[in-house]
């Protein structure tokens, strides 16, 4: 009694091969598995560079938020002032206040710190500019911003002088050792009312976070100068308090509005970016949908040419079923067509994928300069260049998306060919 072979035998995928590499003198349809074998590549490679640009503008944002922004903000509630009538919100216990903060454990680091908004001059070049006063060494802590790299100056003569943003030193053209003059509104109080506060400050410290908004309008005080440029003695704005898990702080906001007093009031990373991070989710989430009809788009060039070449090969399916070749095999035959299209298209387009993603940033500089420069502006971005984070999980969403739409669309043309009927096959031949 004759044995069944084995399920994708040694001589499917040779009649499988020889179907695929076929030329048309033979009744291939070479043009037509190109087509579907560069689809599939450029589909692939579609998706995966986007999930790669969009996990690193994603990872490049948050990075940029919690290197150079406080994780978690102290304030107190309004409180009216008996005196002035205005609303207080400052701290007068705050050194109290951070030795507390301090102490949760998940906590790294609380500072007092100064803000205000306040007009910067040098020479005949005005800009609008937010204060931070901040104490030395709890400036040397704020990593985007104390990054040896991509600053100048010495950060340690901070003491001495004022920080500055690298667009704020752009806008005002300043560099370092020159001097710029804050101009506040709510200066000095006299008897004929608020006259403006006017200081000038050594440019010590130029500092580059790696956002344009940042860049653009922040400058740094030391905190004890700042107290007095704005009239803040004895007191500070808030707290700005570092955690050692950023992405699980909101595990920290009752702990810390427990130690920090009554009238504290919390505020996170989250709470100010979150409204912008879940349109960048649902982006993602379209994004990835859009990219997914694509690859299918491409897979159906894969039924196409099948259909084609079921069709130019009826009579040898007709002999091979005459021949003892069951509809198992002759399906698996033509499967195996299918799906080695689109597994060669799903490597090459992985291949590229991943090498767009490696190497983004010499192709962006050549795109950059084809296209004459200014094709990314920070100033709309916030980032100053286009970020590109290769992720495993990314990647096998792509494979799995591309074989998985590849083995399904290969069925329905394969089993028209195994359901053939040899007789109907050869009648005309």
């Amino acid at each position: 009694m004759a044995r069944t072979p084995a399920p994708f035998a040694p001589f499917e995928w040779m009649i499988a091969w020889r179907y695929l590499r076929a030329k048309r003198a033979e009744g291939g349809v070479s043009v037509m598995t190109w087509i579907s074998l560069v689809g599939i590549t450029l589909a692939v490679f579609a998706l995966i560079a986007t999930l790669a640009v969009r996990s690193g503008f994603r990872a490049e944002f948050v990075d940029t938020i919690l290197g150079a922004n406080a994780h978690v903000t102290i304030y107190n509630a309004g409180e009216v002032d008996a005196q002035s009538g205005r609303i207080d919100r400052t701290l007068r216990d705050y050194e109290a206040m951070a030795e507390r903060v301090r102490a949760v454990p998940g906590v790294t680091r609380a500072a007092p710190l100064i803000k205000g908004q306040v007009m910067a001059n040098a020479r005949d070049r005005n800009a609008g500019v937010q204060v931070f006063g901040i104490a030395p060494d709890d400036l040397r802590s704020i990593p985007r911003v104390a990054d040896p790299e991509t600053s100048r100056g010495d950060v340690a003569s901070f003491p001495q002088g004022i920080a500055i943003g690298s667009g704020v030193a752009q806008e005002l053209g300043v560099g370092i050792g020159d001097r710029i003059k804050l101009i506040s509104p709510n200066g000095v109080k006299t008897a004929f009312g608020t006259s403006p506060r006017i200081n000038a400050y050594d440019v010590v410290y130029i500092f580059s976070a790696g956002r344009y908004d940042i860049d653009r309008v922040r400058v740094y005080l030391p905190f004890d100068e700042a107290q007095s440029f704005f009239n803040r003695e004895g007191r500070a704005d808030e707290l700005e308090v570092m955690v050692a898990e950023p992405e699980n702080v909101d595990e920290l906001a009752l702990p810390l509005l427990r130690v920090a007093g009554e009238r504290a009031q919390v505020w996170t990373w989250q709470d100010a970016s979150g409204s912008f991070l879940r349109a960048l989710e649902v982006e993602d989430n379209v994004m990835f949908i859009i990219l997914s009809i694509l690859v299918l788009i491409a897979a159906m060039n894969i039924t196409s040419g099948l259909i084609m070449l079921v069709k130019n090969k009826g009579r040898d399916i007709g002999i091979l079923r005459t021949m003892g070749l069951t509809e198992g095999s002759v399906l698996r035959v033509f499967f195996i067509c299918g799906a080695f299209t689109g597994l060669i298209g799903t490597a090459m387009g992985v291949v590229l994928g991943c090498l767009f993603a490696l190497y983004i940033d010499p192709i962006f500089s050549f795109v950059n300069v084809v296209m004459g420069g200014q094709v990314w502006d920070p100033s709309i971005r916030g980032i100053y260049h286009l970020p590109a984070k290769l992720q495993f999980g990314d990647v096998m969403s792509a494979v799995s998306l591309s074989l998985g739409l590849s083995f399904v669309v290969t069925i329905f043309p394969a089993r028209r060919a195994a359901r053939m009927n040899p007789v109907e096959a050869l009648r005309y031949e």
